[in-house]
């Protein structure tokens, strides 16, 4: 086979869920082929009981990956609402945009209406921009305010997996093996090969193995990973039904309703809306073995509905329910070799209101260049930067774990000298609005500070509003071929990107920019870096000056940010973030 190209194995995934479905297309946008074990039948069980919420940036990815808008699938919440009882709510209206934030915010922001009595009667008080609101009836900050960031998503899970499946299909570097469940593996210098039983049992020969195997993971259990942690940390009835209530398409956080009082967390109660007037209401279950009977559940529903409208019951129609426990676990390795951990196989979380999806998707985000990286260059060292997933992802999802650990007793806790203590109700409602919105050191998204692939300082280093280690503002960005795009379309394409802050520049063409002013020089200098990069421009990026030169990660977080065009300081910090001693040229 003389001058034809060489042969390199696929990536073997281990999981037909929405974690393995999305390192799947992650790697195909970066050419890098794989296989998709499926132990099932190749579809899902609608289950409307079974939903997910994607915050910003892991909605943006899948939506990156998959070319389809998921508002249509799932509902982006209009407002959030916080009750202590009936008669006390505050209400975060989510407004803004990333554009806004060029101008030196975070892109979106919350404005706050005021605390009001009754359901549906809150009027805004405050709008975008509005800044900190007080309750009538209450003193402090309503919880989260002046925290930016745009709605979660709510979806059901079969509907996300349905999204990827359906981008898959039209994937040609990647092949679904259903009815193939996992039973072996072994690896080598080479590869890993996998063994799968069931109709179409056989061997799967690969260049490295991703376990998406969820709790229960085969992969992990193969390798003799322990799975440390805690079982059963919290416990909620769960229930999809259709019915009208008075927030329309608003997620609600009811703490203490008036009807249940057998304990400061009894009937904690959380309902986000779903397409087609559905709603998921969770109920925390009391510590405990409570039996969970179908006539419990139905009465949690009726009262609940009564306490919600203050009428009679309204007209419902039950469509599923469940019982929701979370597990506070987390592997000790996250790689053996060729062999990786993501997703619910490596980690497990999800107590006040923070979601495990969101960090196995990162997951993916995180690993899938690394892999690129390394199965487009076979015979370039990629050790320490394989290394650096468990490092940074691990790092991450641990200081998670520890903060809803340090907050759990505080949030679920009763009595005692917390229930005298001026502002400790408002901590209550702000650690839960961590969770639930996707903010703070319980719900936002992590940043990589102590990673082994952060930049060395430099004199020409400035700081911008992303520190480095954390994901980039996503703002508009002009591409090579002079289209304006968003910075984030532009991730995840096996490329590092450098934009350099130019304002003025969005209104001539690129033949002109290109050949103006500092360009030529940076684009010089991007060539000769060690991997491959590509160039963009920006207006305006938040806290950066004119000509600040930002190099980002392929997964979307900050590098470093250069006071103009520094060629050593680039290719140094490039170096760095690509774990290479003597970076080679990028080849593929």
């Amino acid at each position: 086979m003389g001058g034809g190209r060489r042969v390199v194995d696929p990536v073997i995934i281990v999981g037909a869920g929405p974690v393995g479905l999305t390192l799947a297309l992650a790697l195909a946008r970066q050419e890098v082929p794989s296989v998709v074990l499926d132990d099932g039948p190749g579809k899902d069980e609608p289950r409307l009981a079974r939903t997910v919420v994607l915050r910003e940036d892991t909605t943006a990815l899948v939506e990156r990956l998959t070319g389809v808008p998921l508002d249509g699938a799932g509902v982006r919440w209009t407002g959030w609402r916080s009750m202590r009882r009936r008669q006390l709510m505050r209400r975060l209206v989510f407004e803004g945009t990333a554009d806004e934030a060029q101008g030196g915010g975070h892109g979106g922001g919350y404005g706050v209406a005021e605390g009001t009595r009754g359901p549906g009667s809150a009027t805004n008080a405050g709008g975008a921009g509005a800044g900190r609101g007080v309750p009538a009836e209450d003193s402090g900050d309503p919880a989260g305010a002046g925290a930016a960031g745009p709605a979660p998503l709510h979806i059901a899970q079969h509907v996300l997996t349905g999204v990827l499946r359906a981008a898959i299909a039209r994937q040609s570097l990647v092949k679904v093996a259903v009815e193939s469940r996992l039973d072996g593996v072994e690896q080598d210098t080479s590869g890993v090969t996998a063994h799968t039983r069931g109709p179409k049992g056989t061997w799967w020969r690969g260049s490295y193995l991703v376990g998406c195997d969820g709790p229960r993971s085969t992969v992990r259990k193969l390798q003799d990973i322990r799975f440390p942690g805690r079982t059963a940390v919290e416990r909620y009835a769960v229930a999809a039904l259709r019915t009208e209530l008075p927030w329309d398409g608003e997620a609600l956080l009811h703490r203490l309703p008036p009807w249940r009082t057998s304990g400061p967390s009894a009937g904690e109660i959380s309902a986000r809306p779903l397409p087609e007037g559905v709603w998921r209401l969770d109920w925390l279950l009391p510590p405990g073995k409570e039996l969970v009977t179908p006539e419990l559940l139905v009465g949690r529903i009726r009262e609940t509905l009564t306490g919600w409208t203050g009428n009679a019951t309204p007209a419902y129609e039950l469509l599923d329910t469940g019982v929701h426990t979370v597990h506070h676990r987390l592997a000790r390795r996250w790689r053996a070799g060729r062999i990786f951990l993501a997703g619910d196989s490596a980690h497990l979380l999800g107590a006040l209101g923070t979601q495990g999806l969101d960090e196995g998707l990162r997951d993916t985000d995180n690993l899938a260049w690394k892999l690129a990286a390394a199965w487009h260059q076979p015979h370039d060292s990629r050790d320490a930067l394989l290394d650096s997933y468990q490092e940074e992802r691990r790092t991450v999802v641990s200081g998670r774990l520890r903060a809803a650990d340090r907050a759990l007793p505080v949030v679920r806790g009763g009595g005692g000298l917390r229930s005298y203590v001026p502002g400790s109700a408002r901590g209550h409602d702000a650690l839960l609005a961590d969770g639930h919105l996707g903010q703070g050191p319980l719900g936002g998204p992590g940043a990589y500070a102590g990673s082994p692939l952060a930049a060395p300082d430099d004199e020409a280093t400035v700081p911008v509003v992303t520190p480095p280690g954390a994901p980039v503002v996503d703002v508009t960005v002009t591409a090579e071929d002079g289209t304006f795009v968003r910075l984030r379309d532009r991730l995840g394409r096996g490329a590092l990107l450098v934009v350099l802050v130019a304002p003025g520049t969005g209104v001539w063409a690129r033949r002109h920019w290109m050949s103006a002013g500092i360009m030529p020089r940076l684009a010089a200098a991007v060539t000769a870096l060690p991997y491959r990069a590509e160039l963009l421009v920006t207006e305006g990026y938040p806290g950066a000056a004119p000509h600040t030169v930002l190099l980002v990660r392929p997964d979307g977080h900050l590098v470093t940010a250069l006071a103009g065009v520094h060629p050593a300081a680039l290719y140094t910090a490039t170096a760095t973030a690509l774990a290479a001693q003597e970076p080679t040229a990028h080849t593929t």
